[in-house]
């Protein structure tokens, strides 16, 4: 039986040509949803001059923004926007799907209770953690705290992209809304491995059995990156040769490079910096022994996904958020939150070829999911909201 096309409007703070892990959520729960309903996303002018929203399969209404000294983001300004605002009133929207708690996401959540439609949060990030490393303050985190659960208790239901983070949801958030889990996927498709290896050894001056080592995401130090370096240099140390690649850009490209300088390790790290062509990232997460993400930062962070698509297990903290999904010694590996644990993690899976190889194959079999595996059910649970 066909489905009822519905009208479904997505709210977010950040959106492209900025690239994070909840832009890339939103973006591909919009180019799916576009399938089955009508969507519009509901965002922030960037703080780029150049941008196409043309290259959408869906509708894409951006309000104005300002910039704020060393914050990487536009800070949007809805409530003076008054075109923008015209245009949400218009909408005849059949569901709201906020991915963020703040300015925009408010909006929505307003416009949803106006009119009398089901309004989902998606819970994405550790706010509490955030907002105390921000301001080192527990006045000033509680603060931010209420204003954010003032927004998810909002709404008809939360949406956590996996359990660690609905148990943070609830027993440390004390959301009152039902929270449900819906993990993340990708968009990511397998590729040849020999082809990717080829076009990854050539472009980036790579010998054919060298380790190749990955890290794929923001150049933050919030993602635990400087451990990544000093771990290098005690794998360095063991004889073991490797070439390490860093894929991404951020405010912390400075004092990252400053750190592989410091440590001796510029023969061994390859700054590839931002890469936007998803066949060669792809092509990249193949080529790769292992993915390097000591993030305890990240909830449920794409970029393990992606390189679960091309076979390629993770190296994770131990007990971290992100790593929830996987399963030690099975899919992945795990260490302490220091450079020698995370050292021994990466050494033992480079010198046991077996181990390796079944972590490759176990990751593939266990932890990547498509959109398009996971948009029916989404789907119907809006239908099911909408019809409630």
């Amino acid at each position: 039986m066909e489905k009822k096309r519905l009208k479904i409007a997505y709210f977010v703070d950040t959106f492209y040509p900025m690239v994070d892990g909840v832009i890339v959520v939103v973006d591909n729960y919009a180019k799916c949803m576009a399938e089955y309903a009508d969507v519009t996303v509901f965002c922030p002018l960037p703080l780029e001059k150049e941008f196409d929203d043309s290259v959408y399969n869906y509708k894409v209404v951006r309000c104005k923004s300002t910039k704020k000294k060393h914050y990487d983001y536009p800070i949007p300004t809805p409530d003076v926007d008054s075109d923008f605002q015209k245009i949400l009133h218009e909408g005849n929207f059949d569901i709201v799907h906020i991915h963020d708690p703040f300015f925009i996401s408010k909006d929505g959540v307003k416009y949803a209770k106006q009119n009398k439609i089901p309004v989902v949060g998606t819970l994405h990030s550790q706010y509490k953690r955030d907002f105390f490393k921000a301001t080192k303050s527990k006045l000033l985190t509680w603060f931010a705290m209420k204003f954010i659960l003032h927004t998810f208790n909002a709404c008809d239901e939360v949406w956590a992209v996996n359990k660690a983070v609905a148990k943070v949801g609830k027993d440390d958030y004390k959301i009152k809304a039902p929270i449900y889990v819906y993990d993340n996927a990708t968009d990511m498709l397998p590729v040849d491995a020999a082809t990717a290896a080829k076009v990854v050894n050539e472009k980036f001056n790579i010998a054919e059995n060298e380790h190749v080592l990955l890290y794929s995401g923001r150049i933050n130090v919030i993602k635990n990156i400087l451990l990544i370096v000093d771990s290098l240099k005690l794998i360095k140390d063991a004889g073991i040769s490797f070439k390490m690649l860093f894929v991404g850009s951020g405010q912390d490209e400075e004092v990252l490079n400053a750190h592989v300088k410091e440590l001796g390790l510029t023969d061994n790290i390859i700054m590839a910096g931002r890469i936007t062509d998803r066949t060669l990232l792809a092509q990249i997460y193949s080529r790769a022994n292992l993915f390097l993400f000591p993030s305890v930062y990240d909830c449920s962070s794409l970029v393990q996904i992606e390189a679960a698509s091309q076979r390629t297990p993770t190296v994770f903290i131990r007990d971290s958020v992100t790593s929830s999904t996987a399963t030690e010694n099975v899919n992945c590996l795990m260490s302490e939150n220091n450079p020698e644990s995370f050292a021994a993690a990466v050494i033992k899976a480079l010198q046991d070829e077996k181990l390796l190889h079944d972590l490759s194959e176990n990751a593939f079999r266990d932890l990547y999911v498509t959109w398009d595996s996971v948009v029916d059910k989404i789907y119907d649970k809006y239908l099911e909201l909408a019809k409630k």
